[in-house]
């Protein structure tokens, strides 16, 4: 047994790991796809498509009659919540004692957290835009005469209409960092915000301003996420993640397996983060390991759609 094993396997720092993975979830990926804690690695969930909508179930019984069922069936989708890792190696082992070793795995339990986090990120809006796919273009130029907020109504009645749910179903509309700069600084867009004042007055309207101009008022954000995409020893070619494209899609901020929310991302309860360790090959040293696993799904594909706020 290692020197960090029992600090480890403290259920202490496990309860740390835990809530340091929780926290450092970033705020796109949780909008997008929220959690859904399952109680096994696979299981089932309901996929909605245009051929399988979401119905209201009947809850009438009749007098010794039976109950309508909520049941899963051989045609739903299996999720599998995939195992992932990452290692944190504690230098100079020997000389640490079990107080400093503690912190030490805290601060891995956090570094570790934060990059996985990132990468969670990145793999929610991959899936997210392989779904809606190229999406429908408009003139977001700031002289264009087209009405930016109704388009985006409408995907609003759309989705809500492909959800089918009722009006616990909340909508949520995410801007890519391009599309929003385009957004605020178009005419008709400031001109929503101009009644009443001076031309002197500074028009520059917010995220969360934008959110009262849609239809329901709607949870609206932006995605400042950028990546790297060029090789090892290359020069750097830095965009944004989500760019000039904005997604509506339906959203339960607590879903269900069952829930027609358009993202989820399935974990296995109580284990978002599981510290450990173990000795290294040479047995010199040892390392303190993350784990965890999840399945980011998408479950109603209709219940999104996208628009590109192009400059032309």
């Amino acid at each position: 047994m290692g020197k960090l094993d029992s600090i480890s396997s403290n259920p202490t720092m496990r309860q740390y790991a835990q809530g340091a993975a929780q926290s450092a979830i970033q705020p796109v990926a949780d909008f997008l796809a929220p959690p859904v804690d399952v109680g096994e690695a696979t299981g089932k969930y309901k996929v909605y498509t245009e051929k399988n909508r979401f119905h209201i179930p009947d809850s009438k019984r009749a007098i010794g009659g039976p109950a309508t069922r909520l049941s899963f069936e051989a045609s739903d989708a299996t999720y599998n919540c995939d195992p992932h890792a990452l290692d944190f190696p504690v230098d100079k082992l020997e000389q640490l004692e079990a107080s400093s070793l503690e912190n030490m795995l805290q601060e891995g339990a956090r570094a570790i957290a934060e990059a996985a986090a990132l990468e969670h990120e990145k793999t929610v809006i991959d899936v997210a835009l392989a779904s809606v796919g190229a999406g429908d273009d408009l003139n977001a130029s700031e002289g264009s005469t087209v009405d930016l907020v109704d388009e985006i109504d409408q995907r609003i009645l759309t989705v809500l209409k492909a959800a089918r749910y009722g009006s616990i179903m909340g909508i949520g509309v995410l801007f890519g960092t391009e599309a929003f700069r385009r957004f605020k600084n178009h005419n008709k867009v400031r001109g929503r915000f101009n009644a009443g004042k001076r031309a002197s007055q500074l028009i520059n309207p917010t995220i969360d301003e934008a959110s009262g101009l849609f239809i329901g008022t709607p949870d609206t954000r932006v995605s400042y996420m950028v990546h790297d995409t060029a090789g090892p020893g290359e020069t750097d070619s830095i965009s944004f993640l989500l760019d000039a494209a904005v997604i509506v899609f339906a959203r339960m901020a607590s879903p269900t397996r069952r829930d027609p929310s358009f993202m989820k991302t399935f974990r296995l309860a109580g284990e978002w983060m599981r510290p450990g360790s173990y000795v290294t090959e040479d047995g010199r040293s040892e390392v303190a390991s993350f784990d965890w696993s999840e399945d980011v799904v998408v479950t109603n594909s209709g219940a999104a759609a996208r628009v590109n706020l192009n400059a032309s």
